[in-house]
């Protein structure tokens, strides 16, 4: 990477720092960001029980994939998962086999949550590794801002905690993103650049597609859209042959050699299945209209940004409000382009989900950096009503923020657990008067000092969250009681349990694929075919009844439990049913039953 080397030397950042980095911190900061980033997520990885929905569904693909030994097909129970490429589920087995060969676990004990949600945690650390890297093109000091204001983000925190792509794919994201930024400022200084560099970025780009399918080529080409458009329109001297340095017949080449075995191999399994649900039935519906009842209006994104963007939101819009003034600086330019663009994109498309902007926090957070390190004085391009504007603005979503985390570790276990916890009680006050203090010091002026109180309230709120309140938020965890009375219940030679009515992939990843999904009719049906257990919510529960008076049998409820499906938004009850087989006597002579 030498050549990136130079192009990161030559000539001034687009934004001079508040300090000169010394020559130690680009040695320490990889270290120091990987293990704050651990001490950030790891609670919330081994505390959460697997989550509904898109975590249970990724895990229980993965483990069936591990159990089968088919490391091509992808299978949620009996059925097809045709959504994304495997890339993720192929990292997910070998978290899981490895950590379960240092566990010495035993087969079929590989529903331990968490080796599922090691992926994302190793994503998340090269995310914001990358991040510093990144911002390092312009000073390291820039880099190490970015890169915390981004771990300490409470929408990565959340994706580097579960078992899903996300963490992953913005990895691969900042990676591509990373090369094309280096390409773009070479081209505008005149400076040469290998292929290697580009080369590394079309295998970023190659694993984000095994990851995630088009996502990370639609950021790649939104950006470069435009950037083409700004240069044309404001005569930047920038002409589109700088495309030439990515050198895409090469780079297709290599991510056809990466892929494409894989594909090939699916399309075989699938009878081309794979390509019409993933692209027809997913992506193409997301573009659509509303999947899954994840639609909503444009603004979305941004009003849900004062919580997902948290801590970072308190400096992001004065730090857009100094690139808008610094635009005229190529690097300064694409950082512009690249999250605009994806921006506008996420908050175009009807579905709608909070982790369709991610890709869109890195370019935001090195702005961001810029901004917390001008010296003061240093940033007065924007007129004083729109720096006002922008300054009211990040202060009042960072208000929101701070209300919401600093009340769910005191709100939430009155609200679906045991009631009140005094020990979260009192780490919730410290997190929220520190993160006060944050916004104190940034109205005196002190940034820095803002910034590391800011930072220091979310290392306190989000383990009162994931670690001291999650766990406590039994209602929520209705799955979890469930495996522990099919546990008690379940007898030698029991069938695969009937669910009929709650049947989340929780559900599925914690019983097993063999687990029957079905309504009130099917579970009675299985009950008198085989006997055995079935668990059916109240919904359900006259059709089973019904069904089981049709066929002659009956059912003992043997326990039940209460609590919250989060996923649907509604309290549910289920009985753990034990129902009689029923036993048929042998054939007569003229094939007639007695």
């Amino acid at each position: 990477m030498s050549d990136a080397t130079a192009v990161a030397a030559s000539p001034t950042p687009a934004v001079k720092p508040r300090f000169i980095s010394s020559m130690a911190l680009p040695r320490l900061a990889y270290p120091l960001l990987a293990v704050l980033c651990v001490m950030l997520w790891l609670p919330g990885i081994l505390s959460l029980p697997a989550l509904d929905r898109d975590e249970s569904r990724f895990a229980q693909s993965s483990r069936q994939m591990l159990d089968s030994g088919n490391f091509v097909d992808i299978r949620f129970g009996q059925v097809p998962r045709y959504k994304k490429p495997v890339g993720i589920y192929w990292m997910q087995v070998a978290a899981t086999a490895i950590a379960g060969h240092v566990e010495n676990l035993a087969d079929g004990q590989d529903t331990k949550i968490w080796t599922y949600r090691l992926p994302s945690l190793i994503g998340g650390i090269a995310a914001v590794w990358l991040t510093y890297w990144l911002g390092s093109v312009f000073a390291a000091e820039v880099g190490l801002v970015a890169a915390l204001l981004l771990g300490f983000s409470v929408l990565l925190t959340a994706e580097a905690t579960i078992a899903t792509t996300d963490a992953v794919l913005l990895a691969t994201v900042i990676g591509v993103q990373g090369v094309l930024l280096r390409i773009y400022r070479a081209s505008a200084d005149g400076t040469p650049i290998t292929t290697r560099p580009a080369m590394w970025g079309w295998a970023a780009f190659a694993l984000g597609i095994l990851v995630k399918g088009p996502v990370i080529a639609g950021v790649a080409a939104a950006t470069i859209a435009a950037l083409l458009i700004w240069d044309w329109r404001a005569k930047t001297g920038i002409s589109w042959t700088w495309l030439k340095a990515i050198r895409p017949a090469w780079g297709m080449a290599l991510t056809f050699l990466i892929v494409a075995p894989w594909l090939i191999a699916i399309w075989r399994e699938s009878q081309g299945t794979f390509f019409q649900q993933s692209l027809g039935n997913d992506f193409a519906a997301k573009l659509a209209g509303g999947q899954e009842s994840h639609g909503a209006p444009p603004g979305y994104n941004l009003a849900l940004s004062a919580i997902a963007f948290w801590p970072a939101i308190l400096f992001v819009a004065p730090g857009v409000g100094l690139g808008i003034t610094k635009a005229k600086e190529p690097m300064v330019r694409f950082l512009l382009a690249w999250a605009g663009s994806w921006w506008l994109i996420c908050e175009a498309v009807p579905t709608k989900l909070p982790h369709y902007v991610l890709p869109a926090y890195p370019a935001l957070v090195i702005l961001t950096a810029f901004w917390v390190l001008m010296p003061k004085g240093e940033d007065q391009g924007l007129k004083p009503g729109w720096r006002k504007t922008l300054s009211t603005a990040a202060i009042l979503q960072y208000l929101i923020g701070l209300a919401a985390l600093s009340a769910a570790p005191v709100w939430l276990p009155q609200l679906y657990g045991g009631g009140f916890v005094t020990g979260l009680i009192a780490s919730a006050a410290v997190g929220g008067l520190i993160g006060l203090g944050a916004l104190i010091m940034l109205l005196t002026g002190a940034r820095l000092i803002a910034l590391s109180l800011a930072l220091l309230s979310f290392l306190i709120l989000t383990p009162s969250l994931t670690m001291g309140a999650g766990p406590r938020l039994t209602d929520l965890w209705l799955t979890q009681a469930l495996k522990t009375l099919v546990a008690k219940d379940a007898r030698p030679g029991d069938p695969a349990p009937a669910l009929a009515g709650y049947e989340e992939p929780s559900l599925v990843f914690a019983l097993g694929a063999d687990v029957n999904l079905t309504d009130g009719s099917g579970a009675a049906r299985q009950g008198a075919d085989f006997g055995g257990l079935a668990l059916v919510d109240d919904y359900e529960r006259p059709k089973f009844l019904a069904r089981l008076a049709e066929l002659q049998s009956d059912a003992v409820p043997v326990d039940e439990a209460r609590g919250f499906d989060y996923s649907r938004g509604k309290k549910v009850h289920v009985t753990v049913y034990r129902v009689r087989k029923l036993i048929t006597a042998p054939p007569s002579e003229h094939g007639v039953t007695h």
